[in-house]
């Protein structure tokens, strides 16, 4: 492909606790995303959201670059990469600035996203994101963008968050050892929201939950703009893990049964046998649906006690008025829905992404939503301009955060 044509392209990294897949996405002339090449491996190297192994880490993302590279027919050289896991912090922080020619600038702008963010964090922590909720000038609140305003005095509402420096700087090093560049790192969550989340939802107030293999990732969003976010360290291998220890049967079979069989409500599993192989040279057995049902029911609400017992000590629990969006590849078993809403006691829907064309059909499913999800905040760095208005105002660019985060000069 000419090089012309490879800036047009945006590559999406997704490097999940039992998955990675890749997604090469291009821009047409009417500013649609098309999904143009897929490719999937399973992840051997992380657990919990985090590299436990950095060859087989590497492994897992030279193979799902390869198949996708086939499949679209490039040379993918850069992506974007999302990181999740229970080292995420997150706040909310406030800044204050005198506007310098009574009138804002992308300087004055810059100036107090830089004061919100001088606030004391861990050692060990580093800010991965700043994003703007509103700016006030001169007591006017609510200001989306504040460029070319009157005023003397600009305050700046944010929500920052952090993440391990280990490690982000592992999943940069798995990436860079594959012969790739990382344009930037985004928190999966945030991600996802682009791909699954409307923008009527997000000013009424609702919460995403990316439930994946090793993380359950939250976000809550009120007035257009992030507030909260969060990682519970239970997702779907916990499930697998349950049905493995309850049933007496090897992991990777457990797995198989709770895609094929598995049920997350009792009282909507319909009742018949299924067969499950034994442990060792054990003969196979049988086993009611029901009682599989019965394993992977509580282990769902506990999770979704978990949530809502994070969106209470949040404060937010009273504020979502769209209610919960549930996405991730465990979100998609029968029963998800009812059994959230039981917990919940709000709406529930399944969030699957949106707004995208070419290979729609592979990817419209809701374990590909932090994957569609990158490849939409991609596009519109594209469309701002790589490292000016947007990711100035919401987030640094990779190569500044990096930089900070081995010089620990904040």
């Amino acid at each position: 492909m000419a090089n012309e044509e490879l800036h047009e392209m945006i590559v999406a990294l997704d490097i999940g606790t039992s998955k990675v897949v890749a997604l090469v996405g291009e821009i047409d002339e009417n500013n649609k995303l098309n999904v143009v090449g897929i490719g999937k491996h399973p992840s051997r190297g992380m657990k919990k959201g985090v590299v436990v192994n950095i060859d087989a880490t590497i492994e897992s993302i030279q193979r799902a670059v390869e198949e996708a590279e086939l499949m679209a027919g490039v040379n993918i050289q850069t992506v974007y990469t999302g990181i999740a896991g229970s080292h995420i912090r997150s706040m909310n922080s406030h800044g204050v600035v005198a506007i310098k020619d009574k009138e804002v600038t992308e300087a004055d702008v810059d100036r107090v996203m830089d004061a919100a963010r001088a606030i004391a964090i861990p050692a060990d922590q580093r800010i991965l994101h700043v994003l703007p909720q509103e700016f006030i000038i001169d007591d006017q609140d609510g200001i989306r963008e504040p460029i070319g305003m009157s005023g003397v005095r600009m305050e700046a509402n944010v929500h920052m968050v952090t993440g391990s420096q280990s490690a982000a700087h592992n999943i940069v090093k798995c990436v860079e050892r594959c012969g790739l560049e990382v344009d930037d790192i985004i928190l999966e969550q945030v991600a996802s929201s682009h791909s699954v989340l409307q923008g009527d939802e997000k000013e009424l107030g609702v919460c995403i939950v990316d439930i994946g293999g090793g993380t359950s990732d939250i976000a809550v969003f009120l007035e257009g703009a992030i507030h909260h976010t969060a990682v519970i360290p239970v997702a779907g291998d916990q499930v697998t893990n349950d049905i493995a220890i309850a049933i007496r049967t090897p992991t990777s079979n457990a797995e198989t049964i709770k895609l094929k069989h598995g049920t997350a409500l009792r009282q909507m599993a319909e009742d018949y046998q299924i067969e499950v192989p034994g442990v060792g040279e054990r003969e196979p057995r049988a086993l009611s649906t029901q009682t599989l049902a019965s394993v992977i029911e509580p282990r769902y609400e506990e999770l979704f006690l978990m949530i809502l017992d994070e969106l209470r000590r949040s404060g937010y629990d009273n504020r979502v008025g769209a209610g919960i969006v549930l996405t991730g590849g465990s979100s998609t078993m029968p029963g998800v829905v009812e059994l959230a809403e039981e917990v919940f006691h709000m709406p529930v829907r399944i969030g699957t992404p949106r707004d995208i064309g070419g290979l729609k059909g592979e990817v419209e499913s809701p374990m590909h939503a932090t994957g569609v999800g990158l490849l939409l905040f991609g596009a519109e760095q594209q469309a701002y301009g790589m490292r000016e208005k947007y990711t100035k105002v919401t987030s640094d660019s990779l190569w500044v955060r990096m930089k900070r985060w081995f010089s620990g000069n904040l």
